[in-house]
């Protein structure tokens, strides 16, 4: 029973030492920056944002301008549709939904004017 004992202590002793050494050697290895790591869209957005685009999706709120029909609200889209949200007054609790497509400036019902620009995709 001693022996078994003693040989069951040893390796327990041998597999601390084998992580405690395993431990040491693994903070000495470090991860190489993520923009070497991505490939594709994840890739082209972080080169974006090295670049100083913050929002290369053009997800952020746009802030609404004059709104007339001469001078639309412009909505920057890669498609020729895109889903437009506006919130008509401030403290309105919902969204006014429209379809833009490229080429026809639409009205929301609050009488604001959009029209969908071109940009380049990421």
């Amino acid at each position: 029973m001693a022996s078994l004992y003693g040989r069951f202590a040893a390796s327990t002793a041998r597999k601390h030492v084998l992580c405690l050494s395993y431990r040491c050697a693994s903070t000495k290895v470090t991860m190489g920056d993520p923009l070497e790591h991505a490939t594709g869209l994840e890739k082209r957005e972080l080169l974006a944002k090295v670049a100083g685009n913050d929002d290369p999706f053009d997800l952020k709120v746009i802030k609404r301008c004059a709104g007339t029909k001469t001078q639309p609200n412009e909505i920057p889209s890669a498609f020729d549709s895109r889903l437009v949200g506006c919130i008509c007054e401030e403290d309105a609790t919902s969204i006014n939904w429209m379809w833009l497509h490229k080429g026809e400036p639409k009205r929301c019902e609050c009488g604001y004017w959009f029209n969908l620009v071109h940009k380049a995709p990421v």
